[in-house]
């Protein structure tokens, strides 16, 4: 769950679910390439995985509890790591039953959001994992690395797969997943009037040639990114949410959030 911060003075929250989220990364994937960057490839199955990365989720949001300093859901950054932990494995699981890649590239993913990104952050989470909850946090880890070897064997045997799993290759689409799951919290986390300039490191422009992307607001609902890196010259994505005030102590999530007013952002994305 995202809870997008507020302007100051005002109560209510945009509430974005994890599954919203991705699935605006995957609108975001489908705008991607033109003359100067390479397309997404193989693309229906990046499309699907962007669109899928944090499936896992669908568990800890439909339980979600309440943040006693704020009074909302807990945000992304906030949830109880025994929950997030719940979520480990279920993406990589639910994308690996949809393609060996998607599952292999899903694996990353999580093993990635503990380890620094394979080394893309500076934020290593897993060095900050409390004692107590660190052996289902290795665990969860383990688990991936193996996952990992596994499907890296099976697509390598298979001569259509094999140029994908190539070290240079398989990073370029983990760094290409990475930025669209970090361009989509840009907007997600971030209430419109306070999002400044953002860049984006490590962006493939082709295989082996990555840019420093930037994202900037003009205007209420428009941004320029430069780079240029989408199809259309004018790109309009949106995404949705529900709208939630602060409720007393006690109140169900899933409940408050089930009759929450229901609100859509729409963004213009523009060279």
């Amino acid at each position: 769950m995202i809870v997008q911060s507020a302007p100051p003075g005002e109560r209510r929250h945009a509430v974005i679910a994890q599954l919203e989220h991705t699935r605006f990364a995957g609108e975001l994937a489908r705008h991607w390439g033109n003359g100067v960057f390479a397309p997404l490839a193989p693309r229906e199955l990046m499309l699907h995985l962007v669109a899928h990365h944090d499936d896992g989720w669908d568990i800890v949001d439909a339980a979600i509890g309440q943040d006693p300093d704020t009074g909302l859901p807990y945000n992304l950054v906030r949830t109880p790591i025994p929950a997030i932990v719940k979520s480990g494995s279920r993406g990589p699981d639910l994308n690996e039953a949809h393609h060996p890649y998607c599952g292999l590239l899903s694996s990353m993913h999580t093993y990635g959001l503990y380890h620094g990104r394979y080394g893309l952050s500076d934020k290593v989470f897993v060095n900050v994992i409390p004692p107590e909850h660190r052996p289902a946090v290795d665990d969860v880890s383990a688990r991936e690395q193996g996952r990992q070897e596994r499907l890296r064997a099976r697509l390598a045997a298979d001569p259509e797969a094999a140029p994908w799993v190539e070290e240079l290759a398989l990073f370029h689409n983990y760094k290409l997943l990475q930025l669209f799951d970090t361009l989509a919290l840009y907007f997600n986390c971030t209430h419109e009037a306070a999002r400044g300039v953002s860049t984006f490191a490590n962006v493939p422009r082709r295989l082996g040639d990555d840019i420093t992307l930037t994202v900037s607001r003009i205007e209420a609902g428009v941004y320029r990114v430069e780079p240029f890196p989408f199809a259309e010259e004018e790109t309009v994505v949106e995404c949705r949410h529900r709208w939630l005030e602060p409720q007393p102590p006690g109140t169900s999530m899933p409940e408050a959030l089930a009759s929450a007013p229901e609100g859509i952002e729409r963004m213009r994305l523009v060279s």
